[in-house]
Protein backbone atom coordinates (compact mmCIF):
# COMPACT_ATOMS: atom_id res chain seq x y z
CA UNK A 1 0.00 0.00 0.00
CA UNK A 2 1.55 3.02 -1.04
CA UNK A 3 1.28 6.14 1.75
CA UNK A 4 -1.28 8.46 1.87
CA UNK A 5 0.49 11.61 2.83
CA UNK A 6 3.65 13.44 2.82
CA UNK A 7 3.31 16.76 4.43
CA UNK A 8 0.88 16.63 6.82
CA UNK A 9 -1.91 19.04 5.39
CA UNK A 10 -4.93 18.06 4.22
CA UNK A 11 -5.12 19.90 0.81
CA UNK A 12 -1.55 18.03 -0.42
CA UNK A 13 -1.90 17.47 -4.35
CA UNK A 14 0.14 14.63 -5.82
CA UNK A 15 0.95 15.43 -9.48
CA UNK A 16 2.72 13.86 -12.11
CA UNK A 17 2.74 13.95 -15.78
CA UNK A 18 2.40 11.17 -19.15
CA UNK A 19 4.27 11.23 -22.39
CA UNK A 20 7.34 12.77 -22.09
CA UNK A 21 9.58 10.28 -24.36
CA UNK A 22 7.05 10.30 -27.29
CA UNK A 23 7.81 11.42 -30.80
CA UNK A 24 4.25 12.37 -31.21
CA UNK A 25 1.24 14.11 -29.09
CA UNK A 26 1.23 16.07 -25.99
CA UNK A 27 3.10 15.91 -22.65
CA UNK A 28 -0.10 15.37 -20.53
CA UNK A 29 0.25 16.24 -16.74
CA UNK A 30 -2.71 15.81 -13.88
CA UNK A 31 -3.09 17.07 -10.67
CA UNK A 32 -4.77 14.74 -7.59
CA UNK A 33 -5.84 16.17 -4.01
CA UNK A 34 -7.01 13.08 -2.48
CA UNK A 35 -9.37 12.14 0.62
CA UNK A 36 -7.06 11.62 3.63
CA UNK A 37 -8.77 8.47 4.00
CA UNK A 38 -8.93 7.04 0.06
CA UNK A 39 -6.90 4.09 -0.36
CA UNK A 40 -6.83 1.53 -3.16
CA UNK A 41 -5.27 -1.97 -3.14
CA UNK A 42 -4.28 -2.11 -6.91
CA UNK A 43 -3.18 2.22 -7.14
CA UNK A 44 -0.08 2.04 -8.27
CA UNK A 45 2.75 4.17 -10.23
CA UNK A 46 0.55 3.78 -13.91
CA UNK A 47 3.77 2.26 -15.31
CA UNK A 48 3.26 -0.67 -13.09
CA UNK A 49 -0.55 -1.30 -14.05
CA UNK A 50 -1.76 -2.53 -16.95
CA UNK A 51 -4.05 -0.45 -19.41
CA UNK A 52 -7.10 -2.48 -18.32
CA UNK A 53 -5.99 -1.39 -14.81
CA UNK A 54 -5.84 1.99 -14.96
CA UNK A 55 -8.88 2.45 -17.31
CA UNK A 56 -10.43 0.72 -14.07
CA UNK A 57 -8.81 3.20 -11.54
CA UNK A 58 -9.54 5.79 -13.51
CA UNK A 59 -13.06 6.74 -12.95
CA UNK A 60 -12.85 5.56 -9.38
CA UNK A 61 -9.85 8.23 -8.91
CA UNK A 62 -11.83 11.21 -10.69
CA UNK A 63 -15.42 10.42 -8.21
CA UNK A 64 -13.27 10.00 -4.89
CA UNK A 65 -10.85 12.69 -5.17
CA UNK A 66 -11.83 16.35 -3.56
CA UNK A 67 -10.67 17.35 -6.90
CA UNK A 68 -8.56 17.15 -9.96
CA UNK A 69 -7.40 18.67 -13.34
CA UNK A 70 -5.47 17.18 -16.41
CA UNK A 71 -3.65 19.68 -18.71
CA UNK A 72 -2.14 18.75 -22.23
CA UNK A 73 0.69 20.70 -23.34
CA UNK A 74 0.78 20.44 -27.12
CA UNK A 75 4.01 19.62 -29.34
CA UNK A 76 4.54 23.11 -30.98
CA UNK A 77 4.71 24.61 -27.16
CA UNK A 78 7.01 21.65 -26.84
CA UNK A 79 9.17 22.39 -29.48
CA UNK A 80 9.60 26.07 -27.86
CA UNK A 81 10.26 25.44 -24.41
CA UNK A 82 11.26 21.67 -24.78
CA UNK A 83 9.96 18.91 -23.15
CA UNK A 84 11.14 19.45 -19.52
CA UNK A 85 9.95 22.95 -19.24
CA UNK A 86 6.85 22.00 -21.20
CA UNK A 87 6.08 18.98 -18.19
CA UNK A 88 6.77 21.14 -15.68
CA UNK A 89 4.80 23.62 -17.00
CA UNK A 90 1.93 21.46 -17.64
CA UNK A 91 2.23 20.44 -13.76
CA UNK A 92 1.51 23.88 -12.77
CA UNK A 93 -1.18 24.65 -14.60
CA UNK A 94 -2.96 21.92 -13.37
CA UNK A 95 -2.74 23.17 -9.67
CA UNK A 96 -4.19 26.26 -11.43
CA UNK A 97 -6.83 24.48 -12.47
CA UNK A 98 -7.72 22.80 -9.47
CA UNK A 99 -10.83 23.76 -7.37
CA UNK A 100 -9.18 23.62 -4.23
CA UNK A 101 -5.78 25.91 -3.61
CA UNK A 102 -3.13 23.55 -2.34
CA UNK A 103 -1.57 24.17 0.68
CA UNK A 104 1.22 21.64 -0.22
CA UNK A 105 2.65 19.88 -3.34
CA UNK A 106 4.27 16.52 -4.09
CA UNK A 107 6.11 16.07 -7.44
CA UNK A 108 7.26 12.90 -9.23
CA UNK A 109 10.24 13.37 -9.87
CA UNK A 110 13.54 15.41 -8.90
CA UNK A 111 12.86 18.67 -9.87
CA UNK A 112 11.28 21.31 -8.11
CA UNK A 113 7.20 22.67 -9.30
CA UNK A 114 8.63 26.53 -8.95
CA UNK A 115 11.51 25.83 -11.57
CA UNK A 116 11.18 28.71 -14.39
CA UNK A 117 7.64 30.32 -13.61
CA UNK A 118 6.28 32.55 -15.94
CA UNK A 119 8.60 31.40 -19.22
CA UNK A 120 7.49 33.84 -22.47
CA UNK A 121 6.43 31.27 -25.02
CA UNK A 122 3.92 31.58 -27.98
CA UNK A 123 2.06 28.92 -27.57
CA UNK A 124 -0.19 27.55 -24.66
CA UNK A 125 -1.29 29.44 -21.63
CA UNK A 126 0.78 32.57 -20.42
CA UNK A 127 1.16 32.92 -16.48
CA UNK A 128 -0.25 35.97 -15.01
CA UNK A 129 1.63 37.62 -12.33
CA UNK A 130 -1.11 36.60 -9.83
CA UNK A 131 -0.86 32.89 -10.68
CA UNK A 132 3.00 33.03 -10.32
CA UNK A 133 3.05 34.29 -7.28
CA UNK A 134 0.20 32.11 -5.70
CA UNK A 135 2.39 28.65 -7.78
CA UNK A 136 5.44 30.45 -5.68
CA UNK A 137 3.25 30.41 -2.47
CA UNK A 138 2.68 26.99 -2.32
CA UNK A 139 5.53 24.78 -0.98
CA UNK A 140 6.12 21.55 -2.32
CA UNK A 141 8.83 18.50 -1.98
CA UNK A 142 9.77 16.48 -5.46
CA UNK A 143 10.64 12.68 -4.62
CA UNK A 144 12.07 10.41 -7.11
CA UNK A 145 9.77 7.54 -8.17
CA UNK A 146 7.26 9.54 -6.02
CA UNK A 147 4.30 8.05 -8.43
CA UNK A 148 5.58 4.80 -6.89
CA UNK A 149 5.28 5.95 -2.81
CA UNK A 150 2.47 7.86 -2.50
CA UNK A 151 -1.44 7.87 -3.73
CA UNK A 152 -1.89 11.02 -4.99
CA UNK A 153 1.27 10.95 -7.34
CA UNK A 154 -0.07 7.80 -8.49
CA UNK A 155 -3.53 9.09 -9.08
CA UNK A 156 -2.19 11.66 -11.27
CA UNK A 157 -0.02 9.54 -12.77
CA UNK A 158 -3.04 7.39 -13.95
CA UNK A 159 -4.93 10.15 -15.30
CA UNK A 160 -2.11 11.96 -17.14
CA UNK A 161 -1.75 8.21 -18.84
CA UNK A 162 -5.81 7.45 -19.18
CA UNK A 163 -6.22 10.92 -20.54
CA UNK A 164 -3.23 11.02 -22.90
CA UNK A 165 -4.39 7.29 -24.07
CA UNK A 166 -7.54 8.95 -25.38
CA UNK A 167 -6.15 11.43 -27.01
CA UNK A 168 -3.87 9.60 -28.98
CA UNK A 169 -6.86 7.21 -29.78
CA UNK A 170 -8.49 9.93 -30.94
CA UNK A 171 -6.03 11.83 -33.23
CA UNK A 172 -5.01 7.44 -34.29
CA UNK A 173 -8.50 8.08 -36.88
CA UNK A 174 -7.04 11.27 -38.46
CA UNK A 175 -3.70 9.43 -39.47
CA UNK A 176 -4.08 6.01 -38.54
CA UNK A 177 -1.02 5.32 -40.91
CA UNK A 178 1.03 6.07 -37.71
CA UNK A 179 -0.76 3.63 -35.55
CA UNK A 180 -1.02 5.73 -32.24
CA UNK A 181 -3.92 4.09 -31.15
CA UNK A 182 -1.37 0.81 -30.05
CA UNK A 183 1.94 3.09 -29.62
CA UNK A 184 0.76 6.27 -28.35
CA UNK A 185 3.13 8.14 -30.19
CA UNK A 186 6.26 6.63 -28.74
CA UNK A 187 9.51 6.25 -30.54
CA UNK A 188 8.90 2.22 -31.87
CA UNK A 189 9.86 1.07 -34.41
CA UNK A 190 6.58 0.65 -36.54
CA UNK A 191 6.28 4.17 -35.69
CA UNK A 192 9.70 5.61 -37.01
CA UNK A 193 8.98 3.22 -40.40
CA UNK A 194 5.71 5.09 -40.73
CA UNK A 195 7.72 8.50 -40.26
CA UNK A 196 10.09 7.44 -42.65
CA UNK A 197 7.68 6.52 -45.64
CA UNK A 198 4.68 9.13 -44.84
CA UNK A 199 6.81 12.37 -43.42
CA UNK A 200 5.89 14.00 -40.43
CA UNK A 201 2.24 15.46 -39.09
CA UNK A 202 1.29 18.59 -37.17
CA UNK A 203 1.03 16.29 -34.13
CA UNK A 204 4.83 15.43 -34.19
CA UNK A 205 7.59 17.05 -32.30
CA UNK A 206 9.88 18.17 -34.43
CA UNK A 207 12.19 19.37 -31.81
CA UNK A 208 12.57 15.79 -31.50
CA UNK A 209 14.80 13.43 -33.26
CA UNK A 210 12.37 11.48 -35.08
CA UNK A 211 14.42 9.23 -37.14
CA UNK A 212 17.86 7.38 -36.20
CA UNK A 213 20.57 8.81 -38.31
CA UNK A 214 21.17 6.23 -40.20
CA UNK A 215 17.34 6.56 -42.09
CA UNK A 216 17.49 10.39 -42.41
CA UNK A 217 20.96 9.54 -44.38
CA UNK A 218 18.74 7.63 -46.32
CA UNK A 219 16.53 9.53 -48.10
CA UNK A 220 18.93 10.66 -50.97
Amino acid sequence: MLEKNFSGFNLETGTDEAGRGCLAGPVTAAAVILPHNFEHEFLNDSKQLSEKMRVFLKPIIEQHALCFSVTHLHPNEIDEINILNASMKGMQECILKLQHVPEFIIVDGNRSLNAKLGLKNTFGKQFSLPEIELLKSIPNQSIIKGDGKFLSIAAASVLAKTYRDEYMDQIHEEFPMYNWKQNKGYPTKEHREAIRKYGTTKYHRMSFRLLPDQLELNFE
